[in-house]
């Protein structure tokens, strides 16, 4: 069954209702510049009451872009998030030096690229959650910006990485056929769930997780 994560939760609501409708993982961002950005001492209130209501809680990421270790050390300690996304520009040494809590996006834009980016940093992801996660490029933008990825290159990447994540352009509408074409383990979503960006919309989630979810995708 396809690992859904919803990302970009910016409170406690949303939080509440992602994972009520089946998220395995939830995402909150700390990109300043990001119109979904979340302070941490915010995440670490929502990351506990999340564990305190639910039975299954869904694991949490923070999402970084360009920030030094230490920090992203740091503010995992401090809201008890489970896994880092760095999500910029970061050498394979900063995905090895999170032990295993960190693992690392790409936006690559061919094949070849993408393949050799995946084996660098593949082998350091999560040994239980995302290896990679692989978004749509964008030239200004360090997320997709809502574009849709290029399934082709991340069905490559899918082929050689086990545990991928699919980001960029997921809707509702296509996410069964993103995980029919693709084969991702897991898919990530943000814009293509809001009713606003920050806020998701609840019916949006609960379609985007049953369609991801009940896809049959054969082996």
């Amino acid at each position: 069954m396809t690992i859904v994560k919803i990302c970009g939760t910016t409170n406690l609501d949303d939080a509440l209702a992602a994972a009520e409708a089946g998220a395995d993982l939830l995402g909150f961002i700390f990109y300043p510049r990001s119109p979904r950005y979340v302070a941490p001492g915010a995440v670490a209130e929502i990351v506990g009451v999340v564990r305190a209501k639910c039975i299954a809680p869904p694991q949490c990421v923070g999402v970084f872009v360009n920030t030094p270790t230490q920090e992203v050390q740091a503010i995992l300690a401090q809201t008890g998030l489970d896994l880092a996304q760095l999500h910029g520009d970061e050498p394979v040494e900063q995905v090895q030096a999170l032990s295993g809590r960190g693992f690392k996006a790409i936006r690559p834009t061919e094949t070849e690229q993408a393949t050799a980016l995946a084996m660098a940093y593949a082998a350091f992801g999560s040994p239980s959650g995302p290896q990679l996660l692989i978004d749509a490029y964008h030239p200004q933008l360090y997320g997709g910006g809502g574009r849709r990825g290029d399934w082709e290159i991340a069905a490559a990447v899918a082929r050689r990485v086990e545990r991928l994540l699919l980001a960029g352009g997921l809707t509702p509408e296509n996410v069964a056929e993103a995980v029919r074409r693709v084969k991702p383990w897991g898919v990530d979503v943000a814009s293509g769930v809001e009713a606003a960006p920050g806020r998701k919309d609840h019916a949006k989630m609960r379609a985007f997780i049953t369609a991801a979810k009940t896809f049959n995708n054969p082996s």
